[in-house]
């Protein structure tokens, strides 16, 4: 069992946010953060069998920011 999931969360280019698990198949978006996390919680739920679910989900968030040189 995996004591942890590791999420990368970006900005969406369409608005709202994007969260990609690493070394799994789980992608989810929303509109806001506070939705975010929910989403997240629940794409684990569904991806993993009750017993073998992660007890941590960690998000890394990235914002990339462009400055005229």
């Amino acid at each position: 069992m995996k004591t942890e999931i590791i999420f990368i969360v970006e900005e969406s280019l369409d608005g709202g946010y994007e969260a990609n698990a690493l070394g799994n198949s789980i992608y989810t978006e929303a509109e806001n953060l506070d939705d975010l996390k929910r989403n997240i919680k629940e794409a684990v739920a569904c991806h993993f069998e009750e017993g073998q679910m992660p007890k941590i989900i960690r998000l890394h968030y990235i914002k990339e920011e462009v400055i005229a040189a």
